[in-house]
């Protein structure tokens, strides 16, 4: 029998704000980390993209502060990206509000003096380290009544450069103070990150990747070069919700949006030479329903969690395990099923069938067959039908 949040130690305000978003069950994730994080343990956790961590983390954050007692700022969130930064704070807004609690996301791109004097006066700032640095250099902002803080997807801050402007950041932060240290793998570098900046922390793994490539129907689908463009017409063209293609340059992002307007399909593109603006305006227009299709790279992609994407489409292949993993794990999520579709051509085909057989989707290589253009793959057995927004 799954354990609820009241029976995790969480308030009877916390639990009626998760209620109103008919958030009742924790995930697994939650489940582990949640008791430890009350108590003022640090805690190392190893759980990937859509888990449910964002939560794991947050509700003990929120649960442990006083908006009558903490400084401004008393908890700081590390993110590596201005979405997965602004996307926490839309996931922890309504449980701060059900403590009194003020939170903020700092990041680049926009006014530098409206965010700092913003971060001067919240309990908790959720933030890139870069204008997170760029804050502090100013003198204004001080990290001296930290006591939680918290590194989310330190393997991608890593992975970025981030390193020495996270370890500038943690030396401003007390030495008193509850850390929690979340990531994709504990292994390598990240391993030794995390040993470095907590004190006998409790270490938890999740890894629900198999129960959830078991939600996602994967089709890997053989096409020509010159056809790649009008199989993800057909594809986009079949009824579905939400439709995110991974594409591997910013340029390849653009010119796929476009050539996708002249077939009459209309795209957003996401990628990291957009403005701040146009990349909150595509994200916005997406989760609404406004435009089903967004066209995105990796990195610009990584920390984006849509509750209504349906379909992940690799027009470009994944580099490796790791990449197909965190792209289609963006579908199937929280108990729903969905579709991961990869293109295939003769020059990748050795590498997507390595990779497969990683994963263990053996079983899908038989559906390599090339389809025509002019008609969809007929869905198999068990596959989300969806209707268009």
């Amino acid at each position: 029998m799954s354990q609820s949040f009241a029976e995790l130690g969480v308030s009877d305000a916390v639990c009626a704000a998760l209620a109103q978003r008919a958030i009742t069950t924790p995930f697994a994730v939650q489940r582990l980390i949640v008791g430890d994080l009350l108590a003022g343990r640090d805690v190392l956790a190893q759980a990937p993209t859509g888990s449910g961590k964002t939560l794991g983390f947050g509700i003990p954050l929120v649960e442990r502060l006083d908006a009558n007692r903490a400084a401004r700022p008393s908890a700081l969130v590390l993110a590596p990206t201005r979405e997965l930064a602004t996307q926490i704070v839309e996931e922890l807004r309504p449980l701060a509000h059900a403590r009194a609690l003020r939170i903020t996301a700092v990041y680049g791109g926009v006014g530098l003096v409206k965010q700092e004097r913003a971060a001067a006066a919240s309990h908790i700032v959720v933030a890139t380290p870069g204008r997170l640095e760029d804050l502090l250099g100013r003198g204004t902002l001080t990290l001296a009544g930290i006591r939680t803080l918290v590194l989310d997807e330190a393997d991608r801050m890593l992975d970025m450069g981030f390193k020495p402007a996270v370890d500038r950041i943690v030396d401003r932060c007390p030495r008193e103070r509850q850390t929690v240290f979340l990531s994709a793998t504990l292994d390598g570098e990240a391993g030794r990150l995390a040993d470095a900046y907590t004190r006998d922390a409790v270490r938890h793994e999740v890894r629900p990747q198999s129960g959830r490539l078991d939600s996602i129907e994967h089709r890997f689908v053989a096409v020509e070069p010159d056809e790649r463009v009008a199989r993800l017409v057909v594809e986009l063209e079949a009824e579905r919700d939400l439709a995110l293609v991974f594409v591997r340059t910013k340029h390849g992002a653009d010119r796929l949006v476009k050539r996708l307007d002249r077939a009459g399909v209309r795209a957003v593109a996401m990628h990291g030479d957009k403005s701040q603006r146009q990349r909150e305006r595509a994200l916005s227009s997406f989760e609404r329903g406004e435009v089903t299709t967004l066209v995105a790279t990796d990195v610009a992609a990584r920390g984006i969690d849509v509750r209504g994407v349906s379909h992940v489409i690799n027009f470009d292949t994944p580099q490796d395990t790791d990449t197909y993993t965190h792209r289609v794990g963006r579908t199937g999520r929280a108990g729903r099923t969905g579709a991961g579709i990869t293109f295939v051509d003769r020059d990748n085909l050795r590498d997507v069938k390595a990779m497969a057989k990683a994963l263990g989707l053996d079983e899908s290589l038989p559906r390599l067959v090339a389809a025509p253009a002019a008609a969809p793959a007929a869905p198999t057995a068990g596959r989300a039908r969806r209707r268009r927004r």
